[in-house]
Order: C-alpha cells, then sequence, then structure tokens
C-alpha cells in the first residue's frame, strides 16, 4: 500500500508588488546560502572530530590518547621467520582457532613479505592463511615497524580495504618477543619465538599494551604459558 502526500495549491495573490517580491526572494535566497553554509560548516567539524578523536578504552582512561608509536628501524631480515603467538585480542579472522597458532614471514625479492598463517582447530585440523606485507614508509623513521597485511587475491590489492595494519609496537633487542597492533586499537597480538612463554613475559608485554590504551582486559591467552620460575631457599 502506497501513500502519497496531499499536494495544496495556494490561491495567486490579488496584486503582485515586483520589488516587494524581488526583494523577498533576495532575503530567502540569502538566508538559505548563509544557512547552508553554517550547516555544511558544522558537519563537517563534527565529522573530523569523529575521525580524529580516538575511542576511550574500557579502562576508563581519558579519551585523548596520543597516536601509537612504532618500533624504529626494524630489521625485516632478523623479524623474519616463525613466530608463536602467546595472546590476542578476540578477532574474527581466529575466531575458530581452537589450539596453537603460528605466523611465518619470508622476505620475498621484490621488498614484500611473504605471511603464512597457521592455526590448529577444535577437530585437530590446521588451518593456513597465506597473504603478503609490504612496508608502510613513516616520515622522518626509516625502516618504521609500519606494515600492511592483505590475505586477498593479488588482483584485489589495489583496494585500499583489503589491506590491514600491522604495527610493531614493542620489539626486544634481540627479536625474541614481538607486540603487534593495530592504530585503533582494535587488534593485539603477543608473539614470541618459542611456543610457551613465560607468564611474567606475557603480563609485561600486555601491561605496556594497557598503557597504550588497548584493552588487555578481553585478551586471550592462546600460548601454553609456562609458570614463573619458583627459586627455593639455599
Amino acid at each position: 500500500m502506497s501513500y502519497r502526500s496531499a499536494r495544496r495549491r495556494a490561491s495567486p495573490p490579488a496584486t503582485f508588488d515586483d520589488q516587494y517580491t524581488s526583494s523577498s526572494i533576495g532575503t530567502l535566497a540569502a538566508a538559505f546560502c548563509v544557512g547552508g553554509a553554517l550547516t555544511l560548516y558544522a558537519f563537517n567539524q563534527a565529522r573530523n572530530a569523529r575521525i580524529g578523536a580516538p575511542a576511550g578504552p574500557a579502562d576508563g582512561a581519558p579519551l585523548m590518547r596520543a597516536p601509537l608509536q612504532v618500533v624504529a628501524p626494524v630489521d625485516l631480515i632478523r623479524y623474519a621467520g616463525l613466530w608463536h603467538e602467546q595472546a590476542r585480542l578476540p578477532n574474527r579472522f581466529e575466531k575458530d582457532c581452537d589450539g596453537p597458532v603460528t605466523a611465518e614471514y619470508s622476505l620475498r625479492d621484490d621488498g614484500t613479505v611473504e605471511v603464512r598463517n597457521r592455526c590448529e582447530m577444535a577437530d585437530g585440523t590446521v588451518d593456513e592463511a597465506i597473504g603478503t606485507a609490504r612496508v608502510v614508509p613513516v616520515a622522518g623513521q626509516p625502516g618504521a615497524g609500519r606494515l600492511e597485511v592483505r590475505f586477498a587475491p593479488e588482483w584485489l590489492s589495489w583496494l585500499p580495504m583489503v589491506w590491514g595494519d600491522y604495527w610493531i609496537l614493542k620489539l626486544d633487542r634481540d627479536y625474541r618477543v614481538a607486540l603487534v597492533g593495530t592504530p585503533n586499537r582494535d587488534f593485539l597480538w603477543v608473539l614470541s619465538r618459542v611456543p610457551q612463554l613465560d607468564s611474567a613475559t606475557i603480563e609485561a608485554e600486555l601491561e605496556y599494551a594497557r598503557t597504550l590504551g588497548f584493552d588487555v582486559d578481553k585478551v586471550v591467552r592462546t600460548g601454553r604459558a609456562l609458570p614463573a620460575l619458583e627459586t627455593t631457599p639455599a
């Protein structure tokens, strides 16, 4: 069933004053232009505020947070190899993973990096995804650990939305433990070279992530963390 609004035809005025009518039209046009400009300005200000202001973390930290900084420089030759996931913020890509998760990075001749992610499913099978990572240049920070990763087919690589942020936020000198996240703070991973990382190290990485504004209370532990070493009195 359709609804139509009724139209009412106004009766023509008895007299028509050209000067009065022209003046009224000019006033209305000016008011329309000024009102439209003010509305557009307010809309742009609101949009810029939404884009520029990051959302506050769940732990009640101040809404205004500094942009995330990445490690610089990062030696991709040393960073390449096998990493074991120890903890992560829940995400839709790994929702079916029920066991160990690994990420393996291999440098290519063209400067990109092959990404090979594997995770163990509940039935014991292994799911694998192969993608490509590329370095995003950062002004004034040569070799900064800011990368983008895609798992979509290569013919879709021209689309910006198929690339996801991969920022190296913390990395030890020996390239043994890494903290990786995204600038919107929705994704976070703790990676290590060993399958089992001690609990104290994981906690230290997560506490650092908390200071950056990540909601680490939602983190899922995915590595089989080893308990801290206990010393017996002599």
